[in-house]
């Protein structure tokens, strides 16, 4: 008991350490789990559950769950939150999103300790508690077609119809059902079903399903068992056999609470027991949370796998340069409500751009490349600068050497021979510092004769002007980045964007369908990229900010020594803070 409750302890701290204790105002279910240790309902336990299907990779939908659910065990004394896997299907359940799951959970910051459970282990008590139903007249086998129980269930509007099979004995119910059971049956030739009303307003009230046959191996307990029962059976009751005292879901299974309710009657579970509380589901805008719809771009090949950086998947996200702490932060901001509603991204790339901000070092990086020829600067001399890692903030340490030649490379986009009245970088006769160096002037343009593009700049340096302004008291608006040409490291620039080129994907032309709205921009890949040398000291894995280009992280899959590969986490623009920031200020009425 003691190593629980420092190990209890230790997670509380780790939480709180990252900004993601306990809110100051409590949301609606914070409230609700407050009021119940308040009347002792549960008798001050707090027992929750993260319960993920294994088909498919956690995305950033349940790790809002997953934050929810961990959360509140974490704020509460002695909380516990379950990890249990929903794994009622052999035909899509896989131990690789098993262990994929696990090593989300684990890494958004979580331990389950020893709580790690699987619904198929309670494959025995759910065919037990379903012979129960029907003992009490509460289940039926039925020998309908699908086709035939999906016309009998009627309408919104209209009344559904009584199946022939309803009134069957007792006896020859827990036959058949116990035949289903040993194998003696084809895949959809019975299922049992609830006993409840035809008529009732809630359609999924009308003799809902509880078993369906399936001769298919089960990756967790091989070909044990034939029939596996439905979601609404199974959930409840794993919840009971756990003791969990509140059950959380997203508002698309708040039909589901009242047939929740009714299997724990009819099962004879008694009060107090687990209660269902609804919440709004996250959706996001520019992406899709629906894992049918992830699976598809998977399978389809329109994403290079679950951990595609583009993917709103917690791999994707990781493999992005995302950070759990980013990602959590996120999900503090945009709280937990009742009502379903779309998320700004705005406010996900702010969480991702203030984390990142605090914790990447700043390094040079040319995107696409422009050579440069300082003409008056020895030719086989290599000045090495020292720059700071953190160049405006002044409390952390940390700086590199940053090697200085008469040829290096600019961006391409810092120079314009006819450039607009407002534009500060480098043109014919304009002067712009070079980062952490000295100031240059474009003296000449060399161009391609026949294509006529720029392929180099020869420009004069100021050797006065080494971070300290011109001597002549002159003034430079603009300041670029670059590299030096021979010590630059040639690498690798993936800049990934949105995945969709609309706020909602769903939002189709008549007859087409979400991927239509995928954005062929989303990955630009940028293959003669230079960066400087302090980056070859990094391990794949390693994040930094390109100034003035964005956060960028090391792939930690592709990248290595000799052939450097960087992913785009986030831009360095940040519209959400500035809408953020006017949001507050009207509110407060000043700025704060």
């Amino acid at each position: 008991m003691g190593k629980a409750t420092e190990r209890d302890r230790s997670r509380k701290k780790q939480v709180s350490d990252s900004g993601n204790g306990r809110p100051e105002s409590l949301d609606f279910i914070r409230a609700k789990v407050a009021e119940d240790l308040k009347s002792g309902r549960y008798g001050g336990r707090v027992v929750t559950r993260f319960p993920p299907e294994p088909n498919g990779y956690l995305h950033i939908g349940h790790a809002k769950s997953c934050c929810l659910n961990f959360g509140i065990a974490l704020e509460n004394e002695g909380g516990v939150c379950h990890l249990r896997f929903d794994d009622t299907n052999p035909e899509t359940e896989d131990i690789k999103y098993v262990e994929a799951i696990k090593e989300d959970v684990r890494w958004l910051g979580f331990d389950w300790g020893d709580k790690l459970f699987h619904a198929a282990d309670y494959f025995e008590q759910l065919y037990d508690y379903a012979v129960t139903l029907i003992k009490r007249g509460k289940a039926y086998v039925d020998s309908s077609s699908e086709e035939e129980i999906r016309e009998y269930r009627g309408t919104v509007t209209e009344p559904g119809r009584e199946s022939p099979y309803r009134s069957r004995s007792l006896e020859e119910n827990l036959d058949l059902f116990e035949r289903m059971r040993a194998g003696e049956f084809e895949d959809g030739e019975h299922v049992l079903r609830a006993k409840i009303d035809m008529a009732h307003p809630n359609m999924l009230m009308r003799d809902p399903l509880l078993y369906r046959i399936r001769h298919a191996s089960h990756y967790r307990r091989g070909d044990a068992w034939c029939i596996y029962p439905l979601y609404d059976f199974t959930h409840c009751l794993s919840d009971a056999i756990e003791e969990i005292t509140h059950s959380l879901c997203t508002l698309e299974f708040e039909n589901n609470r009242a047939l929740y309710d009714w299997v724990l009657d009819n099962a004879g579970i008694e009060h107090p027991r687990p209660e269902q509380t609804e919440f709004a589901r996250l959706d996001l805008d520019y992406t899709v949370l629906s894992k049918r719809k992830l699976i598809r771009l998977v399978e389809e090949g329109q994403v290079s796998g679950w951990d595609d950086p583009r993917m709103p998947t917690v791999a994707g996200l990781r493999r992005r340069g995302v950070t759990p702490e980013a990602i959590r932060a996120f999900c503090d901001m945009i709280g937990i409500d009742k009502v379903n509603s779309r998320v700004d991204i705005g406010k996900l790339e702010y969480a991702i751009r203030n984390d990142l901000n605090r914790r990447a070092p700043r390094v040079l990086c040319v995107l696409r490349p422009l050579k440069v020829v300082i003409t008056n600067y020895p030719e086989d001399e290599v000045e090495w600068l020292d720059a700071s890692y953190w160049p405006r903030d002044i409390a952390k340490q940390g700086s590199r050497k940053l090697p200085f030649s008469c040829e290096i490379y600019v961006e391409r986009e810092d120079f314009m021979e006819d450039p607009p009245r407002k534009f500060f970088r480098l043109a014919p006769g304009r002067e712009v510092r070079l980062r952490h160096s000295y100031i240059v002037k474009c003296e000449e343009v060399v161009k391609d004769p026949e294509s006529g593009e720029v392929t180099e700049l020869r420009c004069t340096y100021d050797p006065e002007s080494l971070r300290g302004p011109p001597a002549d008291g002159r003034k430079v608006k603009g300041t670029i980045h670059w590299v030096s040409a021979a010590q630059a490291l040639p690498c690798e620039v993936r800049l990934y964007d949105r995945l969709f080129k609309t706020p909602d994907p769903d939002d189709a032309p008549e007859g087409q369908d979400f991927t239509v709205n995928l954005n062929p921009e989303s990955l630009v890949i940028l293959e003669g990229s230079l960066v400087e040398p302090s980056v070859a000291d990094g391990p794949p894995g390693t994040r930094y900010q390109f100034e003035r280009q964005g956060y960028f992280l090391s792939d930690p899959v592709d990248s290595r020594p000799g052939a450097l590969v960087f992913n785009r986490t986030v831009t360095l623009r940040d519209t959400w803070a500035k809408i953020a920031s006017k949001t507050e200020q009207d509110d407060q009425g000043r700025p704060t």
